[in-house]
């Protein structure tokens, strides 16, 4: 049931994110660390920006499929921009990123991490799905606990959303990168 409300809700909710960007202090992304840029989709129209001024060449995709099919590039489309896309989806509002994709998607970023490049970490709005991902990033970056990571997203982007089904996982993710808490 909470993939079919997921699916009623994004372009109601599409439309809130872009009209919060505009009317608030909200960004469209934020930048993390020297990799990280955390965010909500990336428009066809972003993707000179993001390639040339933040130096992206990852992209972590945290939607469905549906979710990216008319306003975000294809895979094909990033590849051409000189840019890799990894797929993780997560149903939205309700959904919770496996712990096998929590390591896949940090093992990319770190991977780009090493070559010096960007990764632009995004769900529709940057909140939940795509700052879960980005929370495990620092995690294993610097074995903080979930919490420490979450603040540390929050000093950068206010309004992210890490749910308590989301933390969990974080907790778990934690457990098996950072070992048993003293």
């Amino acid at each position: 049931m909470s993939g079919a409300l997921a699916r009623l809700l994004f372009y109601p909710t599409l439309a809130y994110n872009v009209v919060m960007e505009k009317v608030s202090s909200r960004r469209w992304f934020d930048r993390v660390d020297e990799t990280v840029l955390l965010g909500a989709l990336p428009f066809k129209s972003m993707t000179k920006q993001l390639v040339e001024t933040e130096n992206v060449r990852g992209v972590i995709t945290m939607n469905e499929k549906y979710e990216t099919k008319y306003f975000c590039n294809t895979a094909e489309e990033w590849h051409a921009a000189g840019v890799e896309q990894l797929m993780l989806s997560t149903v939205d509002l309700t959904g919770v990123p496996s712990l096998e994709n929590l390591h896949r998607g940090v093992e990319f970023a770190l991977q780009h991490r090493e070559k010096g490049t960007s990764v632009y970490v995004h769900c529709k709005a940057g909140r939940s799905r795509s700052a879960t991902l980005a929370a495990a990033y620092l995690i294993r970056l610097h074995c903080c606990t979930p919490e420490e990571a979450c603040q540390k997203l929050a000093s950068v982007r206010p309004h992210i959303l890490v749910r308590t089904s989301q933390l969990e996982m974080l907790k778990e993710y934690y457990q098996q990168v950072c070992g048993p808490s003293s």
